[in-house]
């Protein structure tokens, strides 16, 4: 055998188990605030009405520049025609709520090794599927559930175009953050994650507004009045209610913390000691 290839081997055999066992665990947790992005709000992102979000997750760091993830989320979002400025969309009086639940997986790219700079900025993109169930309130501050009133003609033969939306959905969650490592097992963070959806209902609010007699005789008075609560005569047939030309979307901007564990002989014997101490020189 070559001078070469025993050079080869050993490094084969020394240093595959360091990238192997070397590698880390994270388990931790997410706790922040969650907006929403839709009909309903005139900004980009409707920031009086925040609401909150918590989450746990499970990382892999596959490499210092490399991590794995999957996580749990359940968040509220909500928004109301009263924080828009336009007077068109203030008299529509339209508002919502709704829980938000999803499971994601994804892929983060840190820019530095955590362990040799303490601290590295990453951006994360993934995949993650959400359910949402929007509601508002009546006068008497009682829930109402807007899927079941079909408020856009939803199954109305006279619209065969407005079928029921699913509650249950495709997201794409990215976006960037920084991470520090408070000590060897704990590391902290700061993230803003956009999730781009395939659902312009998560507020119930899409297309124009159906006809109001055929909208009440489908479905009653109930549906007809949360279609439109403004104060004004009931818009005509196809007048915008919503826009179709863009799906909704939710932002998640928070704190996370997470326990770090693994590596050949524990949480406190990380890459950068186990590189120096373990591979071979020629």
């Amino acid at each position: 055998m070559s001078v070469i290839s025993k050079k080869v081997l050993v490094t084969l055999f020394v240093c595959l188990p360091i990238a192997v066992f070397g590698q880390y665990w994270q388990v931790g947790g997410a706790l922040g605030i969650s907006n929403y992005s839709g009909d309903l709000s005139e900004s980009r992102v409707d920031m009086g009405y925040t609401r909150y979000h918590l989450g746990l997750f499970a990382k892999r760091d596959l490499t210092p520049h490399v991590t794995l993830g999957a996580g749990l989320t359940y968040a509220r979002i909500a928004g109301a025609d009263s924080t828009n400025r336009n007077a068109d969309l203030k008299n529509r009086n339209l508002s919502f709520r709704s829980p938000i639940l999803e499971f994601h997986v994804r892929l983060e790219l840190n820019l530095f090794d955590i362990d040799d700079k303490g601290w590295t900025p990453y951006v994360f993109g993934g995949v993650g599927i959400f359910s949402f169930y929007p509601t508002t309130r009546d006068s008497s501050g009682d829930v109402v559930k807007l899927r079941g009133l079909n408020t856009e003609g939803q199954g109305l033969a006279q619209y065969p175009d407005r079928k029921q939306y699913n509650l249950t959905n495709i997201s794409i969650p990215f976006g960037a953050g920084v991470k520090f490592l408070i000590r060897d097992d704990l590391v902290a963070g700061f993230e803003i994650g956009l999730r781009k959806t395939f659902t312009d209902y998560l507020d119930d609010v899409s297309k124009g507004y159906a006809d109001y007699n055929t909208l009440l005789a489908g479905y009653g008075t109930k549906t007809v009045q949360y279609a439109y609560r403004g104060s004004g005569a009931y818009p005509v047939e196809g007048f915008p209610r919503g826009s179709q030309k863009y799906d909704d979307w939710y932002v998640f901007t928070g704190f996370t913390l997470a326990y770090r564990f693994g590596g050949t002989k524990g949480p406190y014997n990380h890459w950068r000691k186990q590189k120096v101490s373990n591979c071979p020189k020629f």
